[in-house]
């Protein structure tokens, strides 16, 4: 089922993704309601810069609030007639996880649950929700299928997402909740998360510091470009899960329900050994890097490789951006945003 929207609020706004995607939807004339709790999770100034942009359109508006507090959320909800909701805000991060893992619990649990609840109260037409291809854990069939069992997650941040796959599926079941989960593959680009690779990378060789290669750089990522994800958003956004006729609960099919719930891979169906990824940064920046070969760390994946046939079968779409060409435009942002 296709539907247009005026008004969404997109959670995590002031993030990476979060704030793409809400600058994509003022541009297609939507309403958008941001909200974040502006965490020091990596530096708030970034985003706060994000937000000044967002805020410069009229028809943004900016709610500061945790996810956590159900008062609070209750609220914008009650206050604002919103027809689609985006979850974006998590707290994010594999290797954090390990060492802090209530964060985890109070955004990815709690704060999901009230979400969910809110959009059951609210009449929400459609939930969109961020998972994440950590849940693929010990998986390693590749290329990873959303049809695929994924119960053999590697890190706590894994088992939140997982969780918030089966959350939505129970309200989608219980509530007639459309709820459609989207597993984001190594999402990089401008505005990027300065606690990820390409950020780390790319100010540790301009500023002639070691780089940290996992697992000796055999490791292998299906990088995303920021643009294809928000696109592939955008597009499952206004495409409400149908219930699939052939589900059977004797040989049940994780990637779709018998409710309307839906899970799709946002990938770029191209894995790139950690290597080349390196080299296509380098070659951006137009000097080489200091490497420091390292193991493998825990909750670390080898190696990840999305399969998006449902996705184009549903929505028309497949992720394309090369390495070369979304790295040239992150390095670009990086010397302009700090003035090298």
């Amino acid at each position: 089922m296709h539907l247009d929207y005026n008004t969404a609020l997109v959670t995590g706004a002031a993030g990476f993704i979060g704030f793409h995607l809400s600058k994509r939807l003022l541009a297609d004339g939507y309403q958008v309601v941001g909200v974040d709790n502006l965490n020091d999770y990596y530096d708030p100034s970034i985003k706060q810069a994000r937000l000044d942009i967002l805020k410069a359109d009229s028809r943004f508006t900016f709610m500061r609030t945790d996810l956590a507090d159900k008062a609070g959320l209750e609220k914008i909800f009650q206050d604002t007639a919103i027809d689609v909701v985006v979850n974006l805000a998590a707290q994010a991060g594999v290797r954090y996880s390990l060492t802090n893992p209530q964060a985890y619990v109070e955004s990815n649990l709690v704060g999901f649950v009230n979400i969910l609840e809110c959009c059951r109260h609210n009449a929400i037409k459609h939930l969109v929700f961020a998972s994440s291809s950590s849940v693929y854990g010990a998986n390693t069939n590749m290329p990873f299928s959303v049809h695929h069992n994924v119960d053999h997650p590697v890190s706590l941040y894994a088992a939140s997402k997982k969780s918030n796959e089966l959350m939505a599926h129970t309200y989608s079941h219980l509530f007639q909740l459309p709820c459609t989960g989207l597993r984001f593959f190594t999402v990089y680009g401008p505005w990027g998360r300065p606690d990820m690779a390409l950020f780390l990378f790319t100010k540790a060789i301009l500023e002639d510091k070691p780089i940290a290669v996992f697992n000796h750089g055999k490791m292998k990522r299906d990088f995303t470009y920021i643009d294809d994800i928000v696109e592939g958003v955008v597009r499952v956004m206004k495409s409400i899960p149908d219930p699939n006729p052939k589900w059977s609960g004797d040989a049940p099919d994780p990637g779709t329900s018998y409710a309307r719930y839906k899970i799709y891979n946002i990938g770029n169906n191209q894995p790139v050994e950690l290597m080349d990824f390196i080299t296509a940064i380098e070659n951006a920046i137009g000097k080489k890097a200091i490497k420091n070969f390292m193991d493998l760390q825990p909750g670390d994946v080898p190696a990840t490789y999305a399969d998006v046939d449902d996705l184009i079968n549903d929505v028309g779409f497949k992720p394309a951006t090369t390495i070369e060409e979304g790295i040239g435009k992150f390095v670009e942002w990086y010397k302009e945003y700090y003035g090298i």
